[in-house]
């Protein structure tokens, strides 16, 4: 291809899309250090946020919420009943199951959690002005719809 031919083409898709999946990426870290700052990850957040909508699950459904592998589950469970964010019981109709509930510790580490990420996304996405934010908007509705989000 001739210069003026790979100009007209314009940014080449991969690449553009490797761009975005590495501020993606920049953009999470950033969101995460932030409210593990203020006491509570992204992903444990996750997991709070779940079970505040949702309220009691078995662990199983809990993991299947969340896309994860029922074991994986139930080590970040463990940790999370160690600092008292949640309450795990048996179920008494199958003993072999356990219930999964948000204490009242926990819905506060989820809200101080929640409000750390607001502010950080606040102060990144603030850096854009109404039409970029609309723009960026727009894009990644865009975006979503031909991953096949149902979202």
């Amino acid at each position: 291809m001739s210069e003026p031919e790979e100009e007209h083409a314009g940014p080449d898709p991969a690449r553009v899309g490797l761009h975005f999946l590495s501020v993606a990426h920049r953009v999470r870290q950033a969101v995460d250090q932030h409210m593990a700052a203020a006491g509570l990850s992204l992903s444990r957040t996750k997991t709070l946020r779940l079970l505040a909508e949702r309220g009691t699950l078995h662990q199983a459904e809990l993991a299947e919420a969340l896309g994860q592998a029922p074991r994986s589950v139930t080590q970040a469970l463990e940790a999370l009943e160690r600092l008292d964010l949640i309450a795990r019981t048996t179920d008494p109709q199958d003993r072999r199951r356990k219930t999964v509930t948000l204490t009242g510790k926990g819905q506060a580490a989820l809200t101080a959690g929640e409000q750390a990420g607001e502010q950080r996304l606040q102060r990144l996405f603030g850096s854009l002005d109404g039409r970029q934010l609309a723009a960026l908007d727009t894009l990644l509705t865009t975006i979503d719809v031909a991953t096949g989000s149902t979202d």
